[in-house]
């Protein structure tokens, strides 16, 4: 045993565990730098002027004759809000961890208190700095994701519905809303695919967009009687949702409708009525005059009303998207050296026997198999955003 300056209790120096040595002195200057740059990099200063005239505006007698404008401003004083707030928690983090340091040396606090502000501190500083890596202006909006199974039937339809799970327990962990708007059964197990929507905070599609393109399974199978290695592949696009807010336009000339009966649990209503909606649009590339038929179908809810302008808000989201990385495109050939992000390409492997995930792109991997099938994949997300930054956008 040791008192609180390192020595054994019968004064005889110690056999040091490194393991279980507290924080250094570069490590808490290292914290106390950190802090420092992200009050400069996020002018937390000119923020602060910012909110307060932002939040001036929101006095005006008239404030609330326009609803939606009122809305929008609110968020807008609201966003401001949560940098300064994610800030002054960072502030006070540091600060605490500095006076813990100097305690421990007069015998006030221990070396595990030391230890555990460290934690809270560094906790802090990764999150407001990964957040500062999200300068895409669709970075704040919210999220669609759709996964598809890819060719080998019960298998890949299963792993599509593993990563189906992995994304809801991220989003359960981040304080995110999942709701599926449209999913499709496999013939025998798991999904052939599924479109969900996240919602309920900011940045869903900052952090997401990193899960854009091919994910690779390796496993024995449990659905082969010989217990084969196989290999499974699943796709998954993220584009931001769109809301009432941002005008996209859709040409009601390349628009069509259909309804069908919902599938599943709901006795005589999901029989008789046909509730479910399926849009088809003509898309145009507007630099090649390619046509595509993009098909959304909804059937989140039993009101055909509500299906179809879920629909729209989903094709919205679709053509939304689509213009936006023609537009990063655009600016990845001016910016010189800037790597091409290739949106369908295999992007993650997913090896069970081996206890191995591995993201190609950052070279990032693990092997805590089960964390990441359980939504722990903050660590592959900010390693991509690091990898892959994005200047200012205005």
């Amino acid at each position: 045993m040791r008192n609180k300056n390192g020595r054994s209790l019968d004064g005889r120096r110690p056999e040091w565990n490194f393991d279980e040595i507290m924080i250094t002195a570069e490590q808490l200057k290292d914290v106390m730098e950190r802090a420092e740059a992200l009050h400069r990099y996020l002018d937390i200063d000119k923020k602060k002027v910012e909110f307060e005239e932002e939040q001036l505006r929101t006095q005006a007698p008239d404030f609330w004759e326009d609803p939606a404008r009122a809305q929008e401003q609110m968020k807008k004083v609201k966003s401001i809000e949560k940098w300064l707030d994610g800030y002054k928690e960072v502030r006070q983090y540091a600060d605490e961890l500095q006076l813990a340091f100097d305690f421990f040396h007069d015998d006030m606090v221990s070396e595990e208190e030391v230890d555990a502000d460290y934690a809270k501190a560094i906790k802090a500083i990764e999150a407001l700095e990964l957040k500062n890596m999200l300068r895409q202006k669709e970075d704040p909006m919210e999220a669609v994701i759709k996964i598809n199974s890819g060719a080998g039937g019960t298998e890949s339809q299963d792993w599509a519905s593993m990563l189906m799970r992995m994304y809801m327990r991220w989003c359960e962990a981040h304080g995110y809303r999942c709701t599926v708007s449209n999913l499709q059964e496999g013939d025998e197990a798991g999904i052939k695919s599924v479109t969900m929507e996240i919602e309920g905070g900011e940045y869903a599609y900052g952090y997401l967009k990193s899960e854009n393109g091919v994910h690779r399974l390796v496993r024995v199978s449990p659905f082969n009687a010989q217990g084969k290695r196989m290999t499974s592949f699943a796709s998954v696009f993220v584009s931001p949702l769109v809301d009432d807010t941002i005008e996209v336009f859709v040409d009601p000339a390349r628009l069509s409708w259909d309804t069908f009966r919902s599938g599943g649990a709901g006795g005589q209503n999901v029989n008789k009525v046909e509730s479910g909606v399926r849009l088809r649009y003509w898309y145009q590339d507007p630099d090649t005059g390619e046509e595509e038929e993009i098909l959304i179908e909804n059937t989140e809810t039993r009101d055909q009303p509500k299906n179809r302008a879920k629909a729209m808000l989903l094709l919205k989201s679709q053509l939304y998207d689509r213009a936006m990385k023609k537009r990063l495109e655009a600016q990845a050939k001016i910016e010189a050296g800037k790597k091409k992000i290739e949106w369908g390409s295999q992007i993650r492997s997913y090896v069970f026997d081996d206890r191995r995930v591995k993201d190609h792109r950052t070279n990032y991997q693990t092997a805590d198999v089960d964390g990441v099938m359980d939504g722990k994949i903050d660590e592959f997300i900010k390693a991509y955003l690091m990898e892959f930054p994005v200047a200012d956008e205005d």
